[in-house]
């Protein structure tokens, strides 16, 4: 079996679309239809049914995803054992949500093979769904996530401390947004939570399903949007966002999601690092809070949960 096929049925499963998928694999969208159409005809069943929407899988289609990250399970499990790269002698996989690996994941990176220089680390972005199933079936150890759900045999911890503030790409904007306001999906508790505040923001005529994305579109067009506020430091300090006068803030919290059948030694040097990268995290938000603490709070908290299915 080609794990490259492999890869592109579960690129399209998770994204629930061909485009998406080839963005996501950086390839052609010819090449991922003639990828899942080898697949299919390997396995002598259509696994989507395609339309301009996207792409749904079929029973059949649901039925193989179980399989397929099996496989691909087996195949990190072998990679990592048989293709640890030279003058590396242990492995390890962690993941993370787009706009968590930005702020967190590559001093993570750092640090871990700092602390264990024979360390070779491989690392998976994606949609909280898709890193979850990663978590799941064993392709990741420990992954960076927003809203996690528990499941049998994961452990969840509390990380980073964040908070959602409302910025826009001009100076001087207000609460009056008008079009210009972006709806992000950052979950039903701040979806509930903005609706109590500011209910006039509630009906927008763009809406995103990821904030990474949102960030760049916000940046580059007259728009406004919650968004993380250490996402955003860098373009508040650079001057191509701005604080929008008299907003609520919203805390969003992220958790760090951990398998418990890692290695003793690889999830106590994860632990630790990883305290240590937040609180370098802590300490630089110590200093940018001042900027932004005249804001008003909401008087509404908002709370990450791990739900449980």
């Amino acid at each position: 079996m080609d794990i490259t096929l492999i890869k592109t049925f579960l690129a399209v499963a998770n994204t629930g679309s061909f485009v998406a998928a080839c963005e996501q694999l950086f390839v052609t969208q010819s090449a991922v239809s003639l990828r899942i159409q080898r697949l299919e005809d390997s396995l002598g069943h259509p696994l989507f049914v395609r339309s301009k929407a996207g792409a749904v899988l079929t029973p059949e289609g649901t039925q193989f995803e179980r399989y397929a990250l099996g496989i691909l399970k087996l195949w990190e499990e072998a990679r990592q054992q048989i293709a640890i790269p030279q003058g590396y002698t242990r492995a390890i996989s962690i993941g993370a949500q787009y706009s968590l690996w930005h702020r967190m994941g590559f001093q993570w990176l750092d640090a871990m093979q700092m602390g264990m220089p024979e360390l070779s680390v491989h690392c998976e972005l994606g949609t909280s769904d898709r890193i979850m199933r990663f978590l799941v079936h064993g392709v990741i150890h420990a992954a960076l996530l927003y809203t996690p759900q528990l499941r049998p045999g994961l452990i969840a911890e509390p990380a980073l401390n964040d908070e959602l503030i409302l910025v826009a790409s001009w100076p001087g904007a207000t609460l009056d947004l008008g079009s210009a306001y972006v709806s992000v999906d950052w979950g039903p508790e701040f979806t509930h939570a903005l609706a109590i505040a500011l209910p006039e923001l509630t009906d927008s005529g763009r809406s995103m399903a990821l904030g990474s994305l949102a960030m760049d579109y916000v940046v580059n067009r007259k728009a406004a949007a919650f968004l993380p506020a250490r996402s955003v430091k860098r373009h508040l300090d650079a001057g191509r966002l701005h604080i929008v006068a008299e907003a609520p803030r919203f805390p969003y919290p992220s958790w760090v999601i951990w398998r418990e059948d890692m290695p003793g030694d690889l999830i106590d040097l994860a632990r630790r690092t990883l305290a240590s990268v937040i609180q370098d995290a802590e300490n630089e938000q110590a200093i940018y809070v001042d900027r932004i603490d005249p804001i008003d709070r909401a008087d509404t908290v908002l709370q990450s949960k791990i739900t449980n299915e």
